[in-house]
């Protein structure tokens, strides 16, 4: 089933789904780990976000690539849409959890599903079991019915669905627990302490924690004056929304 192209390009957009789905999953919305977190000499916490914006940028493109190929295969003798594309999906979503638990997590070592876990080998296989070998069999299964396909509209529909739910997820990660009085600041690369302080003295606020080079501090600062920090050279305010901080790159 796979050499056909629509199937081939239906399991690469679940690769790409199932990077994504661990990206906001555990490196944001959990915080269990990031990508590259058992790597030696990369403790700076904006190296490790670097790195987890380039795995997202190469999920996009993956996605793309798999989007390209599913049109082009339409146009040419069309996609057996439904249950047998959704099959290669789920194909696709399972392969990754399976290849980035043999490279990343073992061969590798870069990073666990759980690196604070006491048995973190017991959260891979876990993790393995129920998002790479549950899909991949069923996914596997649903490819080969061929007289199972439920139509455009299903296919739409269970498209939107997991649109949506992507997008919810990505606009939860970027709330703050409730009741929060911390914030994580983001200030720009060369900031030191002299401008970390100013920032805290402008905005009333408390040094809690900060890495050795205080470019990226933990503060206590009253929420309505998180959005003041942008003017004191921070990139990201943790409880202030993302957008923020791209406004702060237009003064560079």
């Amino acid at each position: 089933m796979l050499r056909s192209p629509w199937a081939r390009w239906g399991a690469t957009l679940g690769f790409a789904l199932g990077g994504f789905f661990d990206g906001i999953l555990l490196h944001q919305i959990l915080q269990w780990h990031h990508l590259l977190s058992l790597v030696a000499g990369l403790d700076d916490l904006r190296l490790q976000v670097l790195w987890d914006g380039y795995f997202h940028l190469l999920m996009y493109i993956v996605a793309l690539a798999g989007l390209i190929g599913l049109w082009r295969a339409q146009r040419r003798g069309g996609v057996d849409w439904g249950r047998p594309l959704a099959g290669a999906m789920l194909v696709g979503f399972g392969a990754w959890h399976a290849i980035d638990a043999l490279l990343s997590h073992w061969l590798l070592g870069i990073h666990r599903i759980r690196i604070d876990s006491p048995n973190p080998l017991l959260w891979d296989l876990s993790w393995l079991a129920a998002f790479g070998i549950v899909p991949l069999v069923l996914g596997w299964r649903w490819l080969c019915r061929q007289g199972g396909g439920g139509g455009m509209r299903n296919a739409t529909a269970a498209m939107a669905l997991l649109a949506a739910g992507t997008a919810g997820a990505g606009a939860w990660a970027l709330m703050p627990p409730p009741g929060q009085e911390l914030a994580t600041v983001v200030f720009h690369p060369g900031a030191g302490p002299r401008e970390v302080f100013a920032a805290l003295d402008a905005v009333d606020g408390r040094l809690v924690w900060s890495d050795r080079a205080m470019g990226v501090v933990v503060m206590a600062v009253p929420e309505s004056r998180r959005w003041h920090l942008y003017r004191h050279g921070a990139l990201l305010v943790s409880g202030s929304g993302a957008p923020a901080g791209c406004f702060n790159w237009s003064r560079i």
